[in-house]
């Protein structure tokens, strides 16, 4: 491709609303174009990307065993109604009427749809296993997109979904797809961690995330993992073992009684007042979930991890309650406390969720629903109320490895993959069976598995860069090669650049020519954005016999004759392939 026919512009400056680097990167490099909030085009030489990751995540799924559909991007109601999720989705569904004023939505995801399929195809035994994927663009209607690629509303992402008669079946295809899996990002250049997560919106008993580990703004995910054995969570899913808190040897309440802590609306207020460690203050805080208050009682020297408090109750939907349903909830149980003197005591008709650190908590601090007053020197007895346990604590770097006791480690990860145990979740309530053996009928045992296309190519960036820009790794990179002549006036520098490109077009490298008449530093400046993974430099060299090649990803340089640097770019290129 000639780089004076390509229809890419880049710009001086970052897009204005870019927060991280894959989309300071992508928009001035001319990769994509804004449409609307989380809504892009994608430009030329992203399509490129997109395709070369596709074709990649098709040949590893083909490889695997995994048969190519292509479903429905708008999909009836009556399905999700099947299913459960039409009215406890949330707003991310799209949901629209057509013209028929029949109610449709945007797939955001297509359990509904396969599992329709596959119980109208699939009648017995002898037909399973089976797995079928798609490539498709989706749509969820995010509340706040951001980070360009990497939470937009619609989006390109891989979907297999795999159908077994048992448990067995299940546990063999989810190694088959993780294997897979581990496959596909090793191709695409990027180092990943499989890390247990939570099932969120699609369901299931066992799911894993594949992160990107990244120590930029992008990371929406903290990573704990250990470095002596193969745990690794997602920060919704870690676990760690912590020991008892140790107070210091002292006996701080000699009895349980009320007293008076005015103005102690905060743990570190509270604990200063009371000259105690947080580690002897019962936190109590309220949540709504599914539109119902919750409260959530933890050691004050610790932090709530709200999807974990979520699925402990089952819910869909949590956030933190607002000052005004807090005076609501005191007002139906018959107290006025302000936040900051909350607590379980007297409270009915509410779920309460204590952490496993309450479990071992002596002569603690507590709200007793009375502002400026808190109960010392309480125990478990003295709540006089019913408690649910749960793990709903945040883990914390240091903590201790579940598996072999190990500290843990944090960081930050970009998924870009994950793969569900969605078990008879969807089959059950849609009658998605097969007839067995003895003409005895069960639903199918089934899983899901995701890859984030446009993801994964924001994720390289973020994973692949400089202050100059993209280092595209050559797996999916838009072009191998560009040759930029530094003259194109010069007719040998333009002879050979010629003769170069056309080599290179017929041994199958993918070569773009910068015949601009531009400034050779508005060229390299464009090539280093861009991300082309080798550059080939034609300038006052040549009259000496040679040019000048360049390696983007280490900033290696060499002069090589013409057809040495042609050669060398061949062979990098076949052993790619």
């Amino acid at each position: 491709m000639k780089m004076s026919k390509m229809f890419v512009q880049t710009l001086r400056e970052y897009p204005s609303d870019a927060e991280v680097i894959s989309h300071k990167m992508l928009g001035r490099a001319g990769f994509i174009k804004k449409l609307a909030p989380g809504v892009y085009t994608y430009m030329p030489l992203m399509w490129r990307v997109l395709k070369k990751i596709e074709n990649i995540v098709r040949e590893e799924m083909d490889n695997a065993g995994a048969q190519e559909l292509l479903m429905p991007f708008v999909q009836p109601k009556e399905l999700w109604e099947e299913s459960g999720r039409w009215e406890v989705y949330g707003r991310e569904l799209m949901r629209l009427k057509d013209r028929h004023d029949r109610d449709m939505c945007l797939g955001p995801t297509h359990e509904e749809i396969i599992t329709s399929v596959a119980r109208d195809a699939l009648k017995s035994y002898k037909q399973l296993p089976v797995n079928l994927y798609q490539i498709q663009s989706k749509f969820r209607d995010e509340i706040r997109p951001r980070y360009g690629l990497l939470r937009g509303r619609e989006f390109i992402m891989k979907d297999a979904y795999s159908f077994d008669i048992d448990e067995a079946g299940l546990d063999k295809e989810y190694q088959n797809m993780a294997k897979a899996y581990k496959k596909i990002f090793e191709r695409c250049g990027l180092d990943t961690k499989m890390v247990q997560s939570d099932s969120g919106a699609i369901g299931g008993s066992v799911s894993h995330e594949f992160m990107v580990i990244t120590d930029t703004d992008a990371g929406e995910n903290d990573v704990f993992y250990c470095n002596h054995c193969d745990y690794s969570a997602n920060s919704n899913h870690a676990i760690s073992n912590l020991p008892d808190a140790v107070v210091d040897g002292k006996d701080y309440f000699k009895e349980t009684k009320v007293i008076d802590t005015p103005n102690t609306h905060s743990i570190e207020e509270l604990s200063k007042f009371l000259n105690i460690p947080d580690t002897l203050i019962l936190k109590s805080l309220v949540y709504i979930i599914d539109k119902k208050p919750v409260i959530a009682l933890i050691r004050a020297d610790k932090a709530v991890e709200e999807t974990k408090l979520m699925n402990a109750v089952g819910g869909i939907d949590v956030r933190i309650a607002s000052s005004a349903e807090i005076a609501e909830l005191m007002e139906e149980n018959g107290f006025d406390a302000v936040p900051g003197f909350i607590g379980p005591k007297g409270m009915k008709n509410i779920t309460i969720i204590a952490d496993e650190t309450v479990r071992n908590m002596k002569n603690f601090v507590v709200g007793i629903n009375i502002t400026d007053k808190h109960i010392v020197g309480a125990n478990l007895c003295d709540l006089e109320t019913e408690l649910e346990y749960a793990d709903i604590r945040l883990v914390q770097q240091g903590e201790y490895c579940p598996q072999c006791g190990k500290p843990l480690f944090v960081t930050k990860g970009i998924e870009v993959g994950n793969i569900f145990k969605l078990g008879t979740k969807y089959s059950k309530p849609m009658n998605a069976v097969y007839t067995d053996i003895n003409g005895k009928t069960h639903p199918y045992v089934m899983g899901c598995y995701g890859i984030g296309i446009s993801r994964t190519a924001a994720a390289a960036v973020e994973a692949h860069y400089d202050e100059h820009g993209i280092k595209w790794p050559i797996a999916i990179a838009p072009y191998h090669v560009v040759i930029v002549p530094v003259n194109i006036k010069d007719e040998l520098q333009m002879k050979v650049a010629n003769e170069m490109y056309e080599a290179l077009k017929l041994a199958g490298v993918e070569v773009v020519l910068d015949d601009r008449d531009e400034r050779a530093g508005v060229k390299f400046k464009d090539a280093d954005l861009i991300g082309f993974p080798y550059r080939v430099t034609v300038g006052k060299t040549i009259n000496e016999g040679f040019v000048e090649y360049k390696v983007r990803e280490t900033g290696e340089q060499e002069k090589y004759t013409p057809e040495e640097a042609t050669q060398k770019l061949i062979n990098i290129i076949k052993a790619v392939k």
